[in-house]
């Protein structure tokens, strides 16, 4: 079902005609596998800060790979104002599986870097979950499961061990490539209970991959919820779950969302190709998507 790769201007449309397949959701999955385990409880140890041999390697090969055999093109830029660790980061778009690749692109290997990821989506198979497990680097979420404390935990954790914790506050990999699809406010209620510091991350370019194709990501600078929500910040922390919260929640995505659609639409134009330019193998786009994300 891949696309011919002579015609140079498909529309967004038509790149994600596979979209169309029947979904099954989660839940479901979770039930069929008999029950699921979230975030810490299915890693079963401490989120590490250091990198592993084996995740060097892994990184090595990655970068082998994604900037050889695929000619990938990525500008990177802010990297000066990383923080030395202990810190959310807060990316957007995310529109396919490159992605987290294009964030510890931007980031050095230490400390480590450790996604929120859709367990659906990156269990496709017993090897990849093992894999996954080992190497370290995600917490996976079955949505339709338990509720947010289980992932706050999870981010509590890494941030506490001085590692990064990764959210894509849009919730999916669909939306438009220049500018960020609606954010789901999970990802604010975990920066404000952690009140860890927040670093905005901008990705361009991600939606539609072929051979040399061009992205770019922006290091914003890092901030805060207090920061952020500036006077709305309550002298008192609102009780959790309370409609305090969840007040201030959308206000704090709103904020989010306002500092990284400007950033993600200045750097798309960069990212564009000419339209006489080939683009070969352009089912590079789905090559680590399941067909149930699809």
């Amino acid at each position: 079902m891949t696309e011919p790769d002579t015609d140079p201007e498909p529309t967004a449309g038509r790149r994600r005609a596979r979209a169309q397949e029947a979904r099954v959701s989660p839940q479901a999955l979770a039930e069929a596998r008999g029950g699921v385990r979230e975030g810490l409880a299915w890693l079963g140890r401490e989120p590490e800060s250091r990198a592993s041999v084996l995740y060097r390697a892994c990184r090595l090969l990655a970068r082998a790979i994604l900037f050889g055999a695929f000619r990938f093109h990525v500008e990177t830029s802010g990297q000066e104002r990383l923080p030395a660790g202990g810190y959310l980061l807060v990316g957007a778009v995310h529109r396919g599986w490159m992605d987290p690749f294009l964030i510890q692109h931007a980031l050095p290997p230490v400390p480590r870097v450790w996604f929120l990821g859709s367990g659906p989506s990156a269990f496709t198979s017993r090897w990849r979950e093992v894999l996954l497990h080992r190497l370290g680097g995600m917490l996976p979420v079955w949505r339709g499961g338990v509720g947010i404390d289980q992932h706050v935990a999870s981010a509590r954790a890494v941030v506490g061990n001085g590692a990064v914790f990764v959210l894509m506050p849009e919730g999916g990999i669909s939306g438009p490539p220049d500018r960020p699809a609606p954010f789901r406010f999970g990802s604010a209620l975990i920066c404000l209970r952690t009140d860890a510091p927040i670093v905005p991350f901008a990705i361009a370019g991600s939606d539609e991959l072929y051979l040399g194709r061009r992205m770019a990501t922006r290091v914003l600078p890092p901030t805060t919820a207090r920061e952020l929500l500036g006077a709305a910040w309550p002298d008192v922390p609102p009780e959790e779950g309370s409609r305090a919260e969840l007040e201030l929640a959308h206000r704090l995505t709103d904020r989010l969302a306002g500092i990284l659609g400007p950033a993600v639409a200045e750097l798309y134009p960069t990212t564009i190709d000419p339209p006489g330019r080939p683009r070969r193998l352009r089912n590079l786009t789905w090559l680590l998507i399941s067909r149930r994300r699809r």
